[in-house]
């Protein structure tokens, strides 16, 4: 359970976006997005190796 504590006088607004972040951190919604669908193994290790030659080609043309 994430907790966010209110000072006294504190804006609710403000202690709304900081139980957003925490949520955001926790990664309950990406988990979530993650598991209405499945994906074959085969394809997860394409995009992966996709993923692989992308970063490289970036870290070859910054140097």
């Amino acid at each position: 359970m994430i907790i966010v504590p209110v000072k006294d006088g504190e804006n609710i607004e403000r202690a709304l976006k900081k139980f957003k972040r925490k949520f955001e951190k926790t990664g309950v919604v990406k988990e979530l997005r993650k598991r209405q669908h499945f994906d074959k193994p085969s394809v997860l290790k394409r995009l992966k190796m996709e993923h692989a030659v992308y970063v490289q080609k970036l870290r070859d043309a910054e140097e």
